[in-house]
């Protein structure tokens, strides 16, 4: 008999690619993860890795496996959530992963939608960029909040363990200090009036520092000095303050510092990423996913504008809704584009219990 803890340590294996990074994300030591793999291949009766004195790979079984105990998982998830969705009230702990700037954005929205359902409890954990897809695929997480630079990943997810519901368009928008010459609305932005401004951005490689020097180059603006800071909110206090300006997600600003002015890139300068809700494909039946997945989908509705809305590719990947013209997302079923409840019950951070 296969163990599903092990075969989980073994999809976990085959997406990090080497026994270090499973027990770096899995919180293993190395030794462990080694001797359940080679447990699991005693049960299985085979080589499912080749072992060299540097590293392990998977073997063609190891392959094999690896890819029905993603389907085995799957359809364990999918008779739990089952039994579950007959229950007439969410209960238990879901648990829910965002990058920072949307952890602000839709933590309110989340919080609120627990008031009608006391047995219920979330915890909201805060995600590197590229963590959160990793998270709810291996079941770290029940539902993660990704952002999506490239305009691909609805597409890349479809046909996967994975549904993906479109929240919204979030465009790159200049942050000054409030005092600022360019906060003042009745004047255009000009970028490159701007191009000797002190000029705060993410650390070169990351996807929002990515765009912006692809659109300060497209504005033929070439700032002599780029001060990186990790975090958009490090950068937005230091808008705040003075000491330089920055183009940033709106999202980003949506805590509302009143601080700063935010102003709309020239027409033909607006890059944008897409924010997306992403849980697994078998769990979207739940209650309790139901009841979030509701929630963020009800605040993206009420953000202000974000910029023009990227075609999503077919809807049943991008769209969860209900039965009046609303479609389900590749088997999820129930109320997915119903309102959001209201009175908070529990709303863990991290380091929270």
């Amino acid at each position: 008999m296969l163990d599903l803890h092990r075969l989980r340590l073994l999809t976990e294996f085959a997406a990090r690619g080497s026994i270090a990074g499973t027990a770096a994300v899995l919180g293993y030591t190395p030794s462990a993860v080694s001797q359940q793999l080679a447990a699991l291949e005693r049960e299985a009766g085979t080589a499912l890795l080749d072992r060299t004195a540097r590293r392990a790979e998977l073997t063609d079984a190891g392959r094999r496996l690896a890819a029905h105990a993603e389907r085995i998982l799957a359809m364990v998830e999918e008779a739990e959530t089952d039994l579950s969705a007959r229950a007439a009230e969410p209960t238990g702990r879901v648990v829910a992963t965002a990058f920072p700037s949307a952890a602000v954005a839709f933590a309110p929205a989340l919080a609120r939608s627990l008031r009608a359902h006391p047995r219920l409890t979330l915890v909201l954990r805060q995600t590197q960029a590229g963590e959160g897809l990793r998270q709810v695929r291996s079941g770290e997480v029940d539902v993660a909040i990704v952002d999506d630079w490239t305009g691909r990943l609805a597409g890349e997810i479809e046909g996967s363990i994975l549904s993906c519901y479109h929240l919204i368009r979030d465009q790159l928008v200049l942050v000054v200090p409030r005092a600022h010459r360019a906060a003042d609305p009745a004047q255009a932005v000009d970028l490159r009036a701007l191009r000797h401004e002190p000029w705060l951005a993410a650390p070169a490689g990351e996807p929002s520092r990515q765009a912006v020097d692809r659109l300060l180059a497209a504005a033929g603006v070439a700032p002599p000095v780029l001060s990186e800071f990790e975090g958009m909110s490090t950068i937005v206090s230091l808008v705040a303050r003075g000491i330089g300006i920055a183009i940033l997600p709106r999202l980003a600003v949506a805590a509302g510092e009143r601080r700063v002015a935010v102003r709309d890139l020239p027409h033909g300068l607006d890059p944008a990423r897409d924010v997306h809700a992403v849980a697994r494909t078998a769990s979207v039946r739940r209650p309790s996913v139901t009841v979030i997945i509701t929630a963020v989908r009800a605040a993206a509705r009420t953000m202000p504008t974000q910029g023009p809305q990227r075609p999503q590719g077919p809807q049943r990947v991008t769209e969860a809704q209900g039965p009046q013209g609303d479609r389900g997302a590749r088997g999820a079923r129930g109320p997915l584009g119903a309102g959001v409840p209201a009175r908070p019950r529990s709303l863990c951070w991290p380091g929270e219990q």
